[in-house]
């Protein structure tokens, strides 16, 4: 048996700074991991020939099960190698529609453990660019490191930042946000302070200097995001913003806070120290 803690993701400003002529947009973005995790556990069928068995608990997820990235990894990666039937167990912690990576990250633990798990000798590049077949992000969850994401989100460089010691709070209302809705108001554009530079700066300053472009579109037409962000802020945060195209809101604290769902009308919140 292999149980395995996929990640979810934030992401530390995202500017939308062209439009391509296929229609998507680059971006400039910094992904970082963090403590939230689902739990994924594989297990070899005793009749190898069989069918797989997938198990899906905790958090719902919309849409068929068969259809879960887990199990499209699986399927995929069978068209190249043999892999026995499986039993594979996952339960949701990371919300869904969160803008926090959280079926994307399990499609990539999904492949490397199955990598590890029956010796198929695939580098972590080549890893890398199967998984991002399935969604831009994916790639990212394979080394799981913080990372410079260009292009759609899948042009990837090193960058130096370490939130380590410092808290984080997330706060997932229960607003859906569609990619649609939060492009409407954005129009690409350069970063008026580099992301990197930014990123690798005072933190203090990133109050002022780090904008997701996506807040400009969803904030007027969901005041409860916004609401939380206000919140954060008014707790002490030294920096608080919305993850991805949201709905989920994230502030880094200097020290521990007292948060409760209560707090935020019910919504999802964790809070946790960064490692």
């Amino acid at each position: 048996m292999s149980l395995v803690h996929p990640c979810a993701k934030v992401n530390l400003g995202l500017y939308v700074v062209e439009r391509r002529a296929d229609g998507y947009h680059n971006l400039q973005t910094v992904f970082y991991p963090i403590p939230l995790c689902d739990e994924l556990e594989i297990t070899p069928r005793e009749c190898a020939e069989g069918a797989d068995n997938f198990v899906l608990e905790g958090i719902p997820v919309a849409g068929d099960v068969a259809d879960n990235l887990v199990m499209r990894v699986v399927r995929g990666l069978r068209e190249d190698f043999h892999i026995p039937a499986l039993n594979i167990r996952l339960r949701k912690h990371i919300p869904s529609g969160a803008g926090l990576g959280g079926g994307s990250s399990d499609a990539a633990f999904t492949m490397v453990e199955l990598n590890r798990m029956f010796h198929l000798g695939m580098s972590t590049s080549e890893m890398e660019h199967r998984v991002a077949k399935l969604g831009a992000d994916c790639a990212f969850f394979v080394r799981c490191h913080p990372t410079m994401a260009e292009g759609i989100g899948n042009v990837f460089s090193t960058v130096n930042v370490c939130l380590k010691g410092k808290w984080l709070v997330l706060v997932k209302p229960a607003d859906f946000v569609s990619t649609k809705e939060a492009y409407s108001l954005v129009k690409p554009c350069q970063p008026e302070h580099p992301l990197v530079g930014t990123i690798e700066g005072d933190i203090r300053l990133w109050r002022h200097q780090l904008v997701n472009d996506f807040e400009k579109s969803v904030f007027p037409a969901h005041p409860t995001i916004l609401y939380i962000k206000e919140r954060l802020y008014a707790m002490g945060a030294v920096y608080a913003a919305m993850s991805g195209s949201g709905s989920s809101v994230f502030g880094i604290f200097e020290e521990e806070v007292n948060v409760t769902a209560d707090m935020f009308e019910g919504a999802f919140v964790f809070s946790h120290r960064l490692d």
